[in-house]
């Protein structure tokens, strides 16, 4: 299925991808020659962008796929790295000067082979000149060569100079010999030509020469030749007694189709791409022009601006449009960053496909497949579980790279989460809830309760307190809690509100709000916060969010010293808090809060929540609903 969806979105977008035998490829450097074959200029094609230099984007002749001790053997066609091209070792040691002088002689055979099939074309005469010409000191001793040296296997290329039509390998003659022996010869690890196996091919059900060894299709994380579909041989993976990748008889064209989709889709500067934990997502709609494939990445955008307006443009819209129905068809193209609704669902599939590296190989982390109306909703039910009271300044969307971030280990570098050390599949499990609409995985409450507890007591460096149960985690934590209530279908449970909710009973809510209000009365007899050196979070928020019966009795009398303090300096505001423990300790539960031994996890998350939005309470015009 991941093959087939690949394959026909290449198909869909026809000439914007390279077509058989070419592929894009970064080429840092461009060796210039002149008609003559004589050593003109060493050209830097990287830019800018931001901190870092970027190389330019060819198109070039399709990379052969090379392994074993023989891989010295196959080229590139007109391109490759320094060793192929200029014999120029990766080291001094002679093993790698040996190596060097074999991968040259390759790419020199290789070009005059390509030299003889077309030997008027005057390009590639010049390239073999150059390449026998001897003149490969003037190379090296180029300004520019110290900075080609510095990039790991850097690739070259031909220019010729004074020449408009591109680099030598995108020339008729090459398209037309790359067009004409593509895909046709493999080489084995000794050196011979690989059998040709002709079968019905799984992608495109036609029959066709089957692809021994597929592209390569690296993610960030992998080696550069990782390949999504591969079979080591001698491993115990043969079936029949057939070797690699003819246990799954995949075509050459459609091997080359949907590896160069993906490529497409994977590269740097790809708008359909996005970093989820460990795993490089990607995703495509069945059908162009679609408005869901040019905003999905905005739904877990880091941009606050990109997010929001994302977002919104997935809310049923609140005002009365007589042109609703007449604009639909409309609308489905539009930007969703006008606000209109583009998301109605006419049946187009949307694909959505997490790889995450695994040693040589790449591992499909998840696989999603939708409507786009599915899929709109489902991503809007997210949001809507998420939503809850936040300070003022805080935006009402949260990213999902800030949510994972809140359930690692803060670090001096990453003060708000160490992306590293976020648990491992969590990323990949909570996008496939997300984009499913299915329960959030149960490691995500697991671990955002772990980093409440451990910074309950965490200071910032002048030794101002900070806040453990953030906006981030009690949103994590509320959206767990309603999808579980939601899916479970338990009797007499309270899907939890976006503020306050003074008529939930639920014992772990009301101990949370209860922990709270005994936390504002000692800063109130305290003198504010900035006066006291440790509040009972500091000290208590773990043991009472876990056993509330072995530390909610020392919490109360604690409180009446506060509470006599509070009633000498601020009657007014002990009065007013005398009333709000009143009404949380009568109403709990059958007239009683009473405290229990333990609590379990969910009920932990939800004394987080009533902690939460119980502190949210007492600053009410500092705060605002998520909406």
């Amino acid at each position: 299925m991941i093959l087939q969806a690949l394959y026909e979105y290449y198909q869909r977008k026809g000439k914007d991808l390279p077509q058989l035998g070419f592929e894009r490829k970064e080429i840092p450097f461009l060796i210039v020659i002149t008609d003559e074959g004589k050593f003109f200029d060493l050209e830097d094609t990287r830019e800018q962008t931001g901190k870092k230099l970027t190389a330019k984007n060819y198109l070039v002749p399709k990379e052969n796929g090379r392994s074993g001790s023989n891989a010295w053997q196959t080229t590139n066609l007109l391109w490759d790295h320094y060793g192929y091209v200029l014999g120029h070792p990766k080291s001094s040691n002679f093993k790698d000067v040996e190596m060097a002088k074999k991968q040259h002689q390759s790419f020199v055979a290789e070009v005059s082979k390509l030299c003889q099939a077309y030997y008027q074309d005057a390009d590639i005469a010049a390239v073999l000149s150059f390449l026998l010409g001897n003149q490969f000191d003037a190379v090296f001793n180029h300004k520019n060569w110290a900075d080609c040296l510095k990039i790991p296997g850097c690739n070259l290329s031909f220019k010729i100079k004074n020449r408009l039509h591109g680099l030598v390998c995108q020339n008729q003659s090459v398209q037309e010999y790359q067009s004409r022996i593509s895909g046709v010869e493999e080489i084995e690890e000794d050196g011979s030509e690989a059998m040709t196996t002709q079968t019905v091919c799984l992608v495109s059900g036609e029959l066709s020469d089957i692809a021994r060894l597929h592209p390569r299709t690296p993610i960030f994380g992998t080696k550069s030749n990782a390949k999504l579909v591969s079979f080591q041989k001698n491993m115990g993976f043969d079936s029949y007694g057939k070797e690699q990748n003819f246990n799954a008889p995949v075509g050459k064209r459609a091997a080359f189709a949907y590896t160069t989709a993906l490529n497409h889709l994977l590269a740097k500067n790809s708008k359909q791409r996005l970093q989820v934990g460990d795993a490089s997502t990607v995703f495509w709609a069945e059908k162009g022009n679609n408005a869901l494939e040019d905003a999905f990445a905005d739904f877990f955008s880091d941009d606050s601006g990109k997010l929001e307006a994302a977002v919104d443009s997935l809310m049923p819209s609140t005002k009365d449009d007589p042109d609703r129905n007449t604009l639909a068809v409309e609308s489905l193209y539009q930007s969703p960053y006008t606000g209109s609704t583009a998301f109605d669902d006419d049946g187009t599939r949307f694909y959505v496909l997490g790889l995450a590296p695994n040693a040589a190989r790449i591992s499909v982390r998840f696989w999603h497949v939708a409507t786009v109306g599915e899929l709109a909703a489902n991503i809007r039910q997210h949001f809507n579980d998420l939503a809850i009271v936040h300070e003022s300044y805080e935006k009402p969307y949260l990213p999902l790279r800030r949510l994972l971030n809140s359930t690692a280990p803060a670090t001096s570098k990453h003060p708000f989460g160490d992306p590293d050390r976020i648990a491992p599949n969590l990323a990949g499990d909570l996008m496939k809830s997300i984009l499913a609409g299915t329960p959030y995985p149960q490691t995500l409450l697991q671990a955002a309760l772990r980093r409440i507890r451990a910074e309950q007591a965490r200071k910032d460096k002048t030794g101002k307190p900070l806040v453990n149960v953030t906006y981030e985690r009690a949103g994590l934590i509320k959206a767990f809690l309603n999808r579980q209530i939601r899916f479970s279908n338990l009797p007499n449970k309270q899907e939890l509100t976006m503020a306050l909710d003074e008529s939930n009973t639920n014992i772990g809510y009301r101990l949370g709000r209860l922990f709270a209000t005994l936390e504002i009365i000692q800063q109130d007899a305290g003198g504010g916060l900035k006066k006291i050196n440790a509040t009972i979070r500091d000290r208590y928020y773990g043991a009472a969010s876990s056993t509330p019966l072995a530390v909610f009795p020392t919490l109360l009398r604690l409180s009446q010293h506060h509470q006599t303090s509070l009633r000498k300096e601020k009657p007014g505001l002990f009065v007013e808090r005398d009333k709000l423990l009143g009404r949380i300790m009568d109403d709990g539960i059958n007239g009683q809060i009473g405290f229990p031994p333990v609590l379990s996890l969910e009920n932990q998350g939800r004394f987080a929540i009533g902690y939460y939005q119980q502190r949210q309470a007492f600053f009410p015009n500092k705060h605002s609903l998520a909406t």
